[in-house]
């Protein structure tokens, strides 16, 4: 039984609300990191006090959570801010933010258990402790989401009792202010359907900065999502507030059940098509877009078709077979180990552990689906280019990494997409002028070695940055007896050491 706040006088640092405010301001003096890990041990402290009134703690979780907000901005922004931040400056950064999220999820999912039990005084801010709770559990999720897991198996359990309980007592659409003196309001439903649709968005295949952007456009759009209790024909994704499981894609229809919930993004996807529309036509994002900074519009782009994409009614099917098998994979990354595969170069040490041994669970035309025993290093991400030899085998195939999931710190599970069964490295040289290195030529692979002959248009894999700014050069290189001209049509797909570009290809027999 809990105390009643008021009666014995509690010894606790924030038993007085005006002493509690003093606390907190002076907290939001500290940096960042110190703030943030103060804040934190503030949450917990409260939520165990035995001799508060429920009604003082959620005032205080309040508090103590808008005073988290502007360190939480400030280190997101340097999170995001430097693509080749160090390890030890992510894992800081990101232990900072993902720990916040997840004792403030805790904070406001206590109060909202307390509610449910009959506890008195938080009637009246039940709906905006709802609307808080859902947006810490989503925030932790995101964070998540930036390292591709592992994901807390339960995370979903919570996230759908709280919005059914939102349901229950009727004031799910009840809409609130988030937080103070910041524009905008909410309600329980709305957050719930930003955490579902980030999830059904596909986010193991982006980036974290394109996470982020998905995010901020989803909260742009959440408005018009659509939630309903039944099967619709333009609804794609479904979750069951009774089980801990994620929202899945209506492959087939679910067993009936009260606590089936069916969404889509509705209106929204109309309204995602004309501002794809507007960026496209301006080369800008527009003022009331608030993306929480400033992006190049290619990126936003990216961003935009990838959500028009998997919010579609009929959201992407595999376009290939897949069949499972158990084999072991050879496998080097980034261009200087490609091209150490393919014969090019000697620079790396293979014997020395350049090569790592995935295992391969299923295959495709398409692609592969593989398991990574143990991830070593940083490099492993979305749009990392692979050397992939199959066990047994004695040619090299070229891949990129699409979706990532770590099922632990050390294991994970990839999907590559295979780009060149035939690859093809040739010596280039600018049709006029040279490379600017000693050699004046640079090495690149071509995808498809077998259609060189045939083919009007050709892609090659080359080194960041080798065609420099507007990527306007033509190129040119000497194969069986010919010479192939390369007019440069535009980068079809680029990762931090790589560009993947389409070329106009001409044949000029050399006459040998």
């Amino acid at each position: 039984m809990f105390k009643l706040f008021g009666g014995k006088k509690s010894d606790h640092p924030m038993a007085d609300l005006k002493e509690a405010r003093r606390i907190l301001e002076e907290v939001a003096l500290s940096d960042g990191f110190q703030a943030l890990d103060e804040l934190r041990s503030w949450h917990e402290s409260v939520r165990v006090a035995e001799d508060f009134k429920h009604e003082h703690k959620a005032q205080l979780a309040f508090l103590i959570d808008e005073a988290a907000q502007i360190h939480l901005r400030k280190l997101a922004r340097d999170y995001f801010a430097s693509p080749r931040l160090s390890k030890v400056q992510e894992s800081r950064l990101w232990t900072a933010i993902h720990s916040y999220w997840g004792e403030a999820a805790h904070a406001f999912v206590a109060l909202i258990d307390a509610h449910a039990e009959g506890a008195s005084g938080l009637k009246g801010s039940i709906a905006q402790l709802t609307v808080r709770a859902l947006r810490a559990l989503a925030q932790q999720m995101k964070w998540a989401y930036m390292r591709y897991g592992p994901f807390d198996e339960g995370i979903w359990g919570v996230v759908a009792k709280v919005y059914a309980l939102a349901e229950t007592r009727k004031y799910a659409r009840t809409r609130v202010p988030v937080y103070p003196l910041v524009p905008g309001d909410s309600s329980p439903e709305q957050e719930f359907l930003r955490a579902v649709m980030l999830s059904a968005s596909s986010p193991d295949s982006l980036l974290p900065l394109e996470i982020e952007l998905a995010e901020r456009l989803i909260a742009h759009f959440a408005e018009s999502f659509t939630l309903v209790l039944d099967q619709q024909p333009d609804i794609a994704y479904w979750i069951d507030l009774a089980t801990s499981q994620p929202p899945l894609r209506l492959a087939r229809p679910p067993k009936h059940a009260p606590t089936l919930r069916f969404f889509a993004a509705g209106p929204a996807i109309v309204q995602l098509e004309q501002l794809l529309g507007k960026v496209k036509l301006q080369n800008a994002v527009p003022s009331e877009v608030n993306l929480g900074g400033t992006y190049e519009p290619a990126m936003v782009l990216d961003v935009l078709n990838h959500l028009a994409l998997y919010w579609s009614a009929k959201p992407p099917e595999r376009r290939h077979q897949r069949h499972r098998v158990k084999s072991r994979l050879s496998v080097t990354h980034g261009i200087d180990g490609v091209l150490v595969a393919l014969g090019v170069s000697s620079s790396l040490d293979f014997e020395a552990g350049s090569v790592d041994s995935w295992i391969v669970e299923n295959v495709s035309a398409g692609g592969f689906g593989v398991t990574v025993p143990n991830v070593r290093g940083e490099w492993l991400k979305i749009n990392c280019l692979l050397g992939l030899q199959p066990e047994g085998g004695d040619n090299w195939v070229i891949g990129l990494v699409r979706r990532f999931n770590r099922d632990s710190p050390q294991q994970g599970s990839v999907g590559i997409q295979t780009l060149s069964r035939y690859p093809l490295n040739v010596q280039l040289r600018m049709q006029s002028g040279e490379f600017a290195n000693s050699a004046g030529t640079e090495t690149g692979i071509v995808l498809d070695a077998q259609a060189l002959n045939t083919a009007t248009e050709v892609q090659l894999l080359l080194r960041a940055g080798v065609l420099g700014e507007g990527h306007a050069q033509g190129l040119e290189f000497d194969h069986d007896g010919k010479t192939f001209l390369l007019l440069p049509q535009g980068v079809t797909d680029h990762g931090d050491d790589y560009e993947l570009v389409r070329f106009r290809l001409m044949i000029r027999d050399t006459g040998e």
